[in-house]
């Protein structure tokens, strides 16, 4: 108990620089974490932190021999997290700059009227079993994708996003990309998936979906060519057979996009009577006759 009483006055004291200072560094390891959790990347990070671990441990216990191996591995593995992790630190990185700090600089999607041409194109599309793969771009630019397709930079139209998909064309399997109301480009290639938790009946088009939003803040939009039904991809997590109501709704919360409100009832009194504006009947006619 003595020896411990003499330890603690060495230790720092705690103020509220210090405090920030953690709980800024917990935040860091926290993220980090979330980030390698379920994705291929935990094992190796495992293998990573056990293979430093041991090397610490040689230098303590004076293990010569394992200790001149690990050190020339270990200073290596800086560079092997950048080569392993490049995914996972583009998504972080991408994750960073989604924020809405990003979001005042960046225009996003804000088109209504867009909305409810792709709606029509992808019910016709969905009654008729036609594969498609729509993207709506968000805060984060999607240039990368766009020129690795077909740049239309046209106007966005039901009957445009019917043609590209039609079965047999050369734009039929890529993705199209959707900047505002203006439909960049067509056959994009996209990103897969790695997650190994999603189903083994997802196609190349759904995991495409899910790969882009990965990566990025955009919104994906799949008509399965299988069943027909209408899928949404954002965050990388997918959410299968949607009604045409329910994607809107969801388009228009990822979006911010606010719901128009409902027009008061006094705005427009001669649509609806009112009780003191009752019509009185024949007999209350002739009675008010017979009194005056």
């Amino acid at each position: 108990m003595p020896q411990m009483l003499r330890f603690l006055p060495s230790l720092p004291n705690l103020d509220l620089i210090g405090m920030i200072d953690i709980l800024v560094v917990a935040f860091l390891v926290y993220q980090c974490l979330m980030v390698v959790r379920g994705t291929r990347a935990g094992p190796i990070l495992v293998g990573i932190l056990v293979m430093v671990s041991l090397y610490r441990l040689a230098l303590w216990a004076g293990l010569e021999a394992l200790s001149f191996l690990l050190s020339s591995i270990v200073p290596f593995i800086g560079l092997a997290v950048i080569v392993l992790f490049q995914s996972e630190i583009r998504r972080t990185l991408a994750r960073i700059g989604r924020k809405r700090l990003m979001g005042l600089i960046a225009g996003g999607f804000h088109a209504p009227e867009s909305v409810s041409e792709i709606m029509l194109a992808v019910e016709q599309m969905a009654a008729q079993k036609i594969g498609a793969l729509i993207v709506l771009e968000r805060d984060i630019g999607l240039r990368t994708f766009i020129e690795s397709g077909v740049r239309l930079e046209a106007r966005l139209s039901r009957d445009l996003l019917i043609s590209i998909f039609q079965p047999g064309l050369p734009l039929h399997d890529g993705a199209v990309i959707v900047q505002k109301e203006r439909l960049a480009a067509a056959g994009c290639f996209l990103p897969l998936t790695t997650n190994r938790e999603l189903s083994l009946q997802l196609g190349t088009r759904h995991r495409a979906a899910i790969g882009i939003t990965e990566e990025t803040d955009c919104f994906s939009l799949v008509v399965s060519e299988e069943s027909g039904r209408i899928s949404v991809a954002t965050y990388g997590e997918l959410v299968q057979g949607l009604s045409s109501a329910e994607v809107v709704e969801r388009i228009n919360r990822h979006f911010g996009v606010q719901r128009p409100a409902s027009a008061p009832i006094d705005e427009f009194p001669a649509d609806i009577p009112l009780a003191q504006d009752r019509v009185s009947s024949p007999q209350e006619t002739r009675t008010g006759e017979r009194v005056n």
